[in-house]
């Protein structure tokens, strides 16, 4: 029989359980799970893995690691080129952020805006490139456990690929070195990804996949690490800044390949719809069904920057959408900088959205949206002209109307004139006419 245990410790617990519960606000290994933390020590020497991320995307970055005893976790942002006194911390003290992953600020916005934390991850939403920098894990006193070296690219090419003759998953592609010719100090290639899903069922579709800029070099930083000590992004800050990647018009750009498909719709139901308190958040109302799908209500002004997001999508699914019985495909409108010297007032961003760059009148209508190759949703949209304060000269319609207005109060002013003079004059020429005398 195993002799009992001091009579301290049931106290000893109590008192950290009543010192610890109350301001524990992060997440806590359920009892019938292993802790990953309990197992996972962190590395003595702080080092960054390196992550490359297509711009818009919603980027997770977990802590992989902190000590067991740590019940919080803080997150840090530091820019590449800044020092470590230049750490700000994008969480607050207790690792939270009042921020709904539903009610996303726009593209623009600020870093500390845009992010939320979930258990121990950080959620960087609507991603951009000027979000690139390094992302760590820590406490509240500035210790930190896990870093990531985070590199956003902006799309900066369009592929169409003819045919799905391209096997799936990862192919890079790259200048090839000549043979007996001097190895150069690092190789710049395009990492493709494997391809998405169809995007619809029935009609013709799309499947996209991305190409990141990779370079390979054996003069990295060391401190940056990765499965290949040899092999970084292109933005990532292991790349000496001798390269030159870093100067204005000299940094590769990432990719995207765009190619048909076809494929038939199964028979099986299609899931259900999302939740309704979700869809007040995006600014939806809904109210009924049609064609089996649920049809949604969404009102916006006109001249303004309008995104319309698919119901229940993540950003890992593929999304298409049609205006009526139009499809509306990427190849043709979708957003990349330096496809062409204007953008498309209406495209189609990488996470999926619609987005009109601005909405005008004659976009309200009736829009559907897929999601994973199925109708997922009927969007009715209304965009109406808003009068209010400096808005209301500025729109074309109205411009129009006031201009019909105005040429109809001049005619029928210079009508009312013209008639006065005639009425005058008639009046003037009795009273100058030959009078008739009569003798009595």
């Amino acid at each position: 029989m195993a002799p009992p245990g001091p009579p301290c410790c049931p106290l000893l617990r109590l008192l950290l359980l009543l010192l610890g519960g109350g301001g524990a606000r992060g997440y806590e290994a359920p009892a019938d799970r292993e802790d990953v933390f309990s197992r996972r020590a962190c590395p003595a020497f702080l080092s960054f893995s390196n992550a490359a991320f297509l711009s818009g995307s919603t980027v997770e970055l977990a802590c992989r690691c902190k000590p067991h005893q740590v019940r919080e976790v803080v997150w840090f942002y530091r820019d590449h080129q800044a020092g470590p006194q230049a750490t700000r911390a994008l969480t607050d003290l207790h690792g939270n952020r009042l921020l709904d992953p539903d009610d996303v600020p726009p593209r623009g916005a600020d870093l500390q805006l845009r992010s939320s934390i979930r258990l121990f991850s950080l959620l960087l939403h609507r991603a951009e490139p000027r979000d690139s920098g390094l992302y760590l894990c820590g406490s509240a006193h500035q210790d930190f456990f896990y870093g990531y070296d985070l590199d956003i690219q902006e799309a900066g090419a369009l592929t169409l690929s003819p045919s799905p003759s391209a096997a799936p998953g990862r192919r890079e592609s790259g200048p090839p070195v000549p043979p007996g010719a001097a190895r150069p100090q690092f190789q710049v290639f395009t990492r493709y990804g494997p391809w998405g899903r169809c995007d619809r069922c029935g009609p013709p579709g799309e499947q996209v996949r991305a190409g990141l800029c990779f370079l390979r070099s054996p003069y990295l930083h060391v401190r940056y690490r990765a499965a290949n000590q040899s092999l970084a992004s292109c933005g990532s800050g292991a790349v000496p800044p001798a390269f030159g990647l870093s100067e204005s018009g000299k940094r590769p750009v990432a990719r995207l390949e765009v190619r048909l498909c076809h494929v038939t719709c199964p028979t099986q139901a299609p899931p259900t719809s999302s939740d309704p308190s979700v869809m007040g958040l995006l600014g939806f109302s809904s109210s009924s069904r049609s064609a089996g799908v649920p049809v949604f209500y969404l009102n916006r002004p006109a001249n303004q920057v309008v995104t319309l997001g698919c119901p229940g999508s993540r950003p890992q699914h593929a999304v298409a959408w049609d205006r009526g019985s139009e499809p509306i495909y990427r190849s043709k409108h979708l957003k990349a900088s330096n496809l062409t010297s204007t953008s498309p007032r209406m495209h189609l961003d990488v996470a999926g959205h619609l987005v009109f760059r601005p909405a005008h009148l004659e976009d309200s209508g009736v829009y559907y949206c897929w999601l994973q190759g199925r109708k997922a949703a009927q969007i009715r949209l209304l965009v109406y002209a808003h009068f209010g304060r400096g808005h209301m000269m500025s729109d074309p319609s109205v411009q129009s109307a006031l201009r019909v207005v105005l040429m109809s109060y001049a005619a029928m002013t210079t009508v009312f004139i013209m008639l006065l003079l005639a009425r005058a004059g008639i009046r003037m020429f009795r009273n100058t006419g030959p009078k008739i005398h009569t003798l009595t």
